[in-house]
């Protein structure tokens, strides 16, 4: 089986399991996307979802959030790992919105990765998810599911995005990765692993003669 026979498959079963797979961290802007999303690194969706709608109801744009000191943010954040580090980051990239971008997220990668605390994944979800802009993010799940289809071996998640930009069609990156994420979670955990409950990856292997193969 192909990497592009695999690809087919995946995008095949994705559609059918998620066919409109929502943005899992709440927002109501393009800032407080980029907001959420920096908090997400080293959390989970859920937690930073506990603590989002508090601080957006103070500040929901760059010009509140900027009045807010850096404890302020930290106390409403706190639940959320390294919140000294992100309050911080969040009080910052805040003033340059500001001062450089008129209060306004840019929306190329480059300029993005540039604001303090946010990282390529953080970026291309804003291009994707904000900006409607073909990106491929790779979070835990996706950098998991593409070794476990074996669609990559690379050992950073750039080399991964590489590996699925090359593989997958462009305008199905913004959903694609979104559909990875809701099914990694559901079906293909890192832990406790059961590839009796996981679809793809049994379709796959048995497309492949590898089926039953001791779990990894």
């Amino acid at each position: 089986m192909t990497k592009k026979q695999k690809a087919e498959l995946i995008m095949k079963m994705l559609d059918e399991l998620y066919p409109d797979p929502p943005v899992p961290l709440y927002h109501t802007n393009v800032f407080t996307l980029l907001i959420a999303t920096l908090l997400s690194a080293r959390s989970t969706d859920k937690v930073v979802n506990s603590v989002t709608p508090k601080l957006f109801a103070l500040a929901d744009n760059p010009y509140d959030m900027a009045k807010l000191s850096v404890e302020q943010i930290r106390q409403i954040i706190k639940p959320v790992g390294l919140s000294p580090q992100k309050a911080k980051a969040i009080k910052e990239l805040s003033q340059i919105l500001i001062d450089k971008y008129h209060g306004q997220v840019p929306d190329t990668l480059e300029e993005l990765v540039k604001l303090p605390g946010v990282g390529r994944k953080t970026a291309n979800v804003v291009l994707a998810q904000g900006f409607g802009k073909p990106a491929f993010p790779v979070d835990t799940h996706i950098f998991r599911l593409m070794h476990r289809w074996g669609l990559s071996d690379g050992k950073t998640p750039d080399k991964v995005e590489q590996d699925a930009r090359a593989l997958f069609p462009r305008d199905k990156w913004r959903k694609l990765h979104l559909q990875i994420i809701y099914y990694g979670r559901e079906y293909s955990p890192a832990r406790n692993w059961d590839i009796e409950k996981d679809p793809i990856t049994k379709a796959i292997w048995q497309a492949e003669g590898k089926y039953p193969e001791k779990k990894n």
